[in-house]
């Protein structure tokens, strides 16, 4: 199955997409990847939906990569009395620690982690912003605040801290849980973190994955945006996740924002994922409003790795059509006149290594030879990583003996990922390359392309060798 296109595309699995028939329409359209989210899946669901995606990927013979995504701390308040009360802008308001339902004057607030961090001045906002509160003063069992904004609120609406850094570990009990399940099945190829505020974060979350499964930090706080470069260098992938963001954050930065963070992982060589909100309009109807189509195309002008989908594929009544709507778009991009010379204008420079220096070379060399593909042997997936880094008009086709290595790399820009088993020597590689390139539809006999990868062979991050071969009459190397 060979994607006309360089951005990946991550397919979120719900109510609306279960079933493996749908999942497998999902893949066909153009889904490269598929989220499990884990705030409304139980531990039997997850293993049913892996079990379907593998089937899946059986079928197609194309590594699908899966996604776990952990819910993170969920704050809320209590309930009221009567379910429900109106406020008035200007009037106080307090939550405390009393488990009394609450009134138009007060109400329970289950979460002792914020009465510890919270301080004069810090905004709470209730119900995605709906709700705005600014806090006066804190005794370590209520918080008196005043409205700022807002009419009412009901029972257990979610709480957002944006100037508040809190001292709560990123994982919860169900977290923990949820990520036993998911590392016993041996299935998940990225782990997605909630609630990251600080690189500690990921330390807790590395010492209990040990390497079975990639971490991607999702970035919804401000405070995880003060340190995004010690975020993004301890994780392995990021996802901006806007939706979020948007309410933590003033929502005109979020575009400004989501460029940060796409040039900063590019510069890092770590996958992008831009999320929440992308066709939203097709949860409901069959096409997308302009707007919507015009936030994919700028995700796809800014080199990012993925672009998500979440109700639109997991509840939406179109989900199959959303994913169609997704490739479509991004593949018309790609062609656009102006796509090269955007997404090449922020290529980052090469770092002073032997793997970035071979990166840059072959990208050089098959741009200006006219090459039909980059093929790179991969086994850990750094030299996929460091190759996708380049953005290379040609395609990349990178081969691994290690079918989660493909899976993992699913969710990088420009990829195409073949589980093939390892060379046993340098002539065999690049016979092996050639027929691949040949066998999945990149070149023909007389077209040349460019080969990397570790010397000795199977060495894990030690690309240092490049050769440029011919395809012969036979699929395999030509003189």
């Amino acid at each position: 199955m060979k994607r006309l296109r360089k951005v990946k595309i991550l397919a979120t699995l719900g109510p609306a997409s279960s079933e493996e028939a749908v999942i497998e329409k999902l893949h066909q359209a153009g889904a490269d990847l598929f989220r499990i989210n884990m705030s409304h899946a139980d531990h039997e669901h997850m293993r049913t939906l892996m079990k379907r995606i593998r089937n899946v990927e059986g079928r197609s013979g194309r590594p699908i990569g899966i996604l776990t995504d952990l819910q993170g701390p969920k704050l809320r308040v209590g309930v009221f009395a009567e379910g429900k009360v109106s406020l008035d802008v200007g009037q106080d308001f307090a939550l405390d620690d009393d488990e009394t339902p609450g009134d138009a004057s007060r109400v329970h607030l289950p979460h002792p982690e914020i009465f510890r961090s919270v301080e004069a001045g810090d905004r709470l906002l209730i119900d995605d912003g709906k709700l705005q509160l600014k806090v006066e003063g804190c005794d370590g069992h209520t918080i008196r605040t005043k409205v700022v904004a807002g009419k009412g609120i009901s029972n257990r609406k979610g709480v957002s801290l944006p100037d508040t850094d809190l001292a709560v570990s990123v994982l919860t009990d169900k977290d923990r849980a949820d990520l036993d399940a998911v590392l016993e099945s041996g299935q998940a190829d990225w782990i997605a973190l909630s609630f990251v505020q600080r690189p500690e974060d990921l330390a807790e979350v590395r010492k209990i994955v040990r390497g079975r499964a990639g971490l991607m930090s999702k970035i919804e706080k401000p405070q995880a945006v003060q340190r995004i470069d010690e975020i993004i260098e301890l994780s392995d992938a990021l996802m901006v996740a806007r939706g979020d963001l948007g309410v933590e954050m003033p929502v005109e930065s979020v575009p400004g924002i989501q460029k940060q963070l796409t040039r900063a992982c590019r510069r890092a060589g770590k996958p992008v994922v831009i999320a929440t909100q992308m066709l939203e309009s097709m949860i409901s109807a069959p096409v997308p409003t302009r707007a919507e189509v015009s936030d994919v195309a700028t995700a796809v002008f800014e080199g990012a790795d993925a672009v998500m989908l979440s109700a639109e594929s997991a509840a939406g009544q179109y989900p199959v059509e959303a994913v169609e709507m997704m490739a479509a778009t991004a593949r018309k991009v790609e062609r656009d006149v102006n796509f090269p010379s955007i997404v090449y204008a922020q290529r980052p420079q090469p770092d002073p290594t032997g793997a970035d220096a071979i990166s840059l070379a072959a990208r050089q060399i098959a741009e200006t030879l006219n090459l039909k593909a980059i093929v790179c042997y991969t086994s850990s997936g750094t030299t996929g990583l460091r190759a996708s880094r380049e953005r290379p008009q040609t395609p990349i086709l990178a081969l691994s003996p290690v079918i989660e290595t493909a899976r993992r790399l699913s969710v990088c820009w420009g990829l195409h990922c073949v589980v093939t088993e390892d060379a046993s020597d340098l002539d065999g590689m690049v016979d092996r390359a050639c027929s691949i390139v040949h066998s999945e539809g990149f070149g023909s006999p007389g077209d040349r392309i460019i080969v990397t990868a570790g010397v000795p062979l199977g060495t894990p991050g030690a690309t240092n060798m490049l050769r440029i071969a011919y395809i012969g009459s036979d699929g395999l190397t030509g003189i």
